[in-house]
């Protein structure tokens, strides 16, 4: 019996998150796991606390072919089966969470950059995913790309 049968590696498709294609497909091999991705875009309104000016929809329609786009190319490049491709809205940490559940993933895989204040461990994003999952989390530690 293998220990996971169901991986969700949430990624934000930067460049840093290509680090996580090696060890997360070996993971997936060695627990003959199901293996899902989601990439979640915060919608611009909530950079702008909801109180914009102007019509986004145009911004954010480029905004998720473009995530859709980089998702694919991200799947290809893990050479392992993508049972779904998920681009979707909202809050980040609310999403993957949500989406665990709907998938019964039983790991959550995150990169995690740990340079923000109580994120000095994890990050903000990866200690978020962490306190709010009802199953286990795996934080990667992935670094900066030089510039």
């Amino acid at each position: 019996m293998s220990l996971y049968k169901h991986i969700l590696l949430a990624v934000d498709l930067s460049e840093e998150s290509n680090q996580l294609i090696g060890k997360v497909r070996q993971m997936a091999e060695n627990c003959q796991a199901e293996l899902s991705l989601v990439h979640v875009i915060e919608p611009l309104s909530f950079a702008y606390g909801g109180d914009v000016p102007m019509d986004l929809t145009a911004i954010q329609d480029q905004l998720d072919e473009h995530a859709h786009s980089k998702m694919e190319t991200y799947s290809k490049a893990l050479n392992y089966p993508v049972k779904e491709k998920l681009v979707v809205s909202g809050h980040t940490e609310t999403e993957i969470h949500r989406i665990a559940d709907e998938q019964n993933c039983d790991l959550v895989v995150v990169g995690s950059h740990g340079r923000h204040g109580l994120a000095l461990l994890l990050g903000s994003t990866a200690n978020g995913v962490l306190h709010g999952a009802h199953c286990d989390v795996l934080a990667v530690r992935v670094k900066e790309q030089a510039e």
